[in-house]
């Protein structure tokens, strides 16, 4: 079973910054993809960066130049650093796992960290 879990949100002035953590456990296959989601009251669940094991990224076009994704293997954590943070970015940050299996990626999620832009 893997297990994700999410820490590190709060609230935020517009401008500021936050580290978002994502704790592992369980078995990890490869190849996979790790990735951070974001869900507004309201809206759809939508990517916010995704790192896959062939050291590939991806990240969605309001993230870019602002968020950063990274793995540190040894520690088993998925960071997510956002800065210039926008009240449009108020959302509960969700951290994935996909294994990318032979048959159908599978998918595994967190519990969600609420992230607040507010003045």
């Amino acid at each position: 079973q893997v297990q994700l879990v999410e820490s590190g949100g709060g609230l935020v002035q517009p401008g500021g910054s936050l580290r978002l953590s994502c704790a592992v456990s369980g078995n990890i296959f490869s190849p996979n993809t790790m990735g951070w989601y974001r869900q507004a009251p309201g809206k759809q669940r939508e990517l916010v960066a995704a790192d896959t094991t062939d050291a590939s990224t991806n990240y969605a076009e309001f993230a870019k130049g602002r968020f950063t994704i990274s793995r540190d293997r040894a520690k088993r954590t998925v960071y997510l650093q956002m800065n210039s943070l926008k009240p449009e970015d108020t959302a509960v940050y969700y951290c994935n796992y996909r294994y990318r299996s032979n048959l159908a990626p599978q998918d595994y999620w967190g519990q969600g960290t609420q992230v607040t832009v507010s003045s």
